[in-house]
């Protein structure tokens, strides 16, 4: 029997701190300095599009989708002028390890057996990467051997598999990336500000982007949803969760919630401190 495909937001959700956290760990700055990167966003935009190769900064405004282009254009492609995509990587890597280290039990065999059923779903995952081009670099990269990485990398491929399906269900809906911050910030599930602040777009930018959505009538001019907008909204998760449920029926809901419950206890630890 096919899935309910709010289940994959729901596992989504449970694991991602799992994945996460490297983007903040404290660990992340010294790794990326460490190979010849500038302190700053540089590591976020190196560490995230490196299993691409060392793409141009189209491609990264492209695949991810929300960030303002010339913020990207500040970092790539001189980035791989200064470390290679392979040196990333294993920074990278190196940072997913020691603060899972630090912030869990590693030789667990909860967490031995959450890699195992994580695994099982990435590698379903893996066979379609058609259409999924973030995920596609990410699925090419070996599976490392030890569990708590293998968790972390299963965790990373069937988080931009649903971020590629997320992209293409925005782009259905007509959205420009900016326009879709400015939904996220009326859905209410993050602030307007650190949207703007976080993606680097000017409070002129923000204010257009919101006049934009308003004459078309999914926001109102104080930037909340219409019913409409709210509608669309809806509709994007809808297929976002449609487009990102396969993989998980290679576990079945049993396993699903098995997984969910194994990573919980680690999801939460590392958000109390990691992300505190």
């Amino acid at each position: 029997m096919a899935l309910d495909p709010a289940l994959a937001r729901k596992v989504h959700r449970t694991l991602e701190p799992l994945h996460g956290f490297v983007y903040f760990s404290p660990d992340a700055e010294p790794a990326y300095t460490g190979v010849g990167l500038r302190p700053g966003r540089m590591g976020y935009f190196a560490s995230r599009s490196a299993p691409m190769g060392a793409v141009s900064a189209e491609v990264v405004i492209a695949t991810f989708f929300n960030f303002h282009h010339g913020l990207v254009r500040s970092v790539v492609p001189e980035v791989w002028t200064l470390a290679s995509p392979g040196a990333v990587l294993e920074a990278r890597l190196s940072v997913a390890d020691a603060g899972l280290r630090r912030w869990v039990d590693v030789s667990s065999p909860e967490l031995a057996e959450a890699a195992t059923l994580a695994r099982r779903a990435a590698e379903r995952a893996c066979e379609r990467p058609e259409g999924r081009p973030l995920f596609a670099g990410h699925a090419s990269l070996a599976w490392p051997e030890e569990p708590h990485l293998v968790l972390w990398h299963a965790q990373t491929l069937l988080r931009e598999h649903r971020g590629d399906a997320h992209v293409a269900a925005l782009m259905l809906q007509g959205l420009t990336g900016l326009e879709a911050l400015v939904c996220h910030a009326a859905s209410g599930e993050v602030g307007a500000e650190v949207l703007r602040t976080t993606r680097a777009y000017s409070e002129d930018e923000w204010t257009a982007g919101v006049e934009a959505l308003a004459a078309r009538g999914v926001v109102a001019a104080d930037g909340s949803f219409t019913d409409a907008g709210r509608a669309a909204r809806a509709e994007v998760e809808r297929v976002t969760d449609e487009r990102s449920i396969d993989p998980y029926e290679a576990i079945g809901e049993d396993g699903v919630e098995r997984l969910r419950q194994l990573a919980r206890p680690f999801s939460k630890a590392i958000v109390a401190a990691a992300f505190r």
